[in-house]
């Protein structure tokens, strides 16, 4: 499986999901605007470890859904997200979504 992205969030391949289970199925929320990327069809779980989140989809898909994005895919199996960061000349900071 490769990575996929979508805005500032990107999903990494991993061998299996870790940490406690959390009740919802938001993966980020927009610092400026209050848009989620979140799970929005298909079964899946979410997890944290470290302050990690880890996902687990359950179904053959799911859903990973934003309101700036087109709605992608994601196929079964388990996801560490991340939150992309850039390179600006006062340092490194988290991409603005």
């Amino acid at each position: 499986m490769q990575p996929i992205r979508q805005g500032d969030v990107i999903l990494l391949p991993v061998q299996q999901v870790e940490g406690q289970k959390i009740p919802h199925l938001t993966l980020a929320e927009g610092e400026v605007t209050g848009h989620k990327h979140r799970i929005t069809e298909g079964r899946a779980e979410l997890s944290e470890k470290d302050s990690t989140l880890y996902l687990r989809v359950i179904s053959e898909s799911a859903l990973l859904a934003h309101e700036e994005h087109k709605a992608i895919s994601i196929p079964q199996g388990d996801w560490m997200v991340k939150i992309q960061r850039e390179y600006e000349p006062e340092g490194w900071r988290y991409v603005a979504d």
